[in-house]
């Protein structure tokens, strides 16, 4: 399946930096432009881009002259990003014709579900956010994970690892390329914490924990049987 387009649109590029790499780690595919004509010419370059995540305060062209031009062609999903936190920005943004408003600073994890949660709204991701494999039923969106029907309750983390390791699965996993797939900015500390993780999702995983194999000396493998 070909990755969904999102345009980043902000001046500062750290900030671009941050957003593009929570998403590309979620499997998207990230434009970026630095102001808002960048912005436009390349939405309508590409014109299959599938949602825009836009900063208000930009030289050239502010994001409310972006959103304005855009719409007049696109209804393409919009967030809006902004250090203000002004009611008014928001009613404006609102009448524009943007889909989620988001003040500065924020979650990049909080940003990603609101990504996700406008693409399911706007039905540009499908029933794939289920992951299903030897009676293991993974909803990525709802962040629920049914193990032959029931139920079971796993940390933010955990779901993450086990998401990981099913899309990854009969691929030898090194505990470096866990860390880094899995806990990105988050993790402080060493590879240690993967095998912590590991055993308490095995344990909650009862029988199917067993699908979670060791490679000594190497990491892990996510297999049936």
């Amino acid at each position: 399946m070909e990755k969904l387009k999102i345009l980043v649109v902000d001046d500062e590029s750290r900030m671009r930096k941050l957003v593009r790499d929570f998403l590309v780690k979620c499997n998207y595919e990230v434009l970026e432009a630095e102001d808002g004509r960048e912005a436009v010419d390349l939405f309508f370059e590409k014109q299959d881009i599938a949602l825009i995540i836009l900063d208000v305060m930009m030289p050239r062209m502010d994001g409310w002259q972006v959103c304005r031009e855009i719409r007049e062609y696109s209804k393409v999903p919009i967030i809006m990003l902004t250090a203000k936190g002004e009611e008014q920005d928001e009613l404006q943004g609102f009448q524009l014709g943007v889909d989620e408003y988001i003040s500065k600073p924020f979650s990049p994890k909080i940003l990603v579900a609101r990504v996700e949660a406008i693409l399911r709204r706007t039905g540009q991701v499908s029933a794939e956010d289920v992951i299903r494999v030897g009676g293991i039923e993974i909803d990525k969106a709802a962040h629920v994970v049914l193990i032959d029907g029931r139920s079971i309750e796993l940390s933010y983390k955990e779901f993450e690892l086990l998401v990981y390791f099913a899309e990854n699965r009969g691929i030898a996993l090194s505990r470096e390329k866990i860390l880094n797939s899995v806990w990105n900015y988050d993790y402080f500390g060493d590879a240690r914490t993967i095998d912590t993780h590991v055993k308490k999702l095995r344990s909650k995983m009862g029988e199917k924990g067993d699908m979670i194999k060791t490679v000594w000396g190497l990491g892990y493998k996510f297999e049936e049987g």
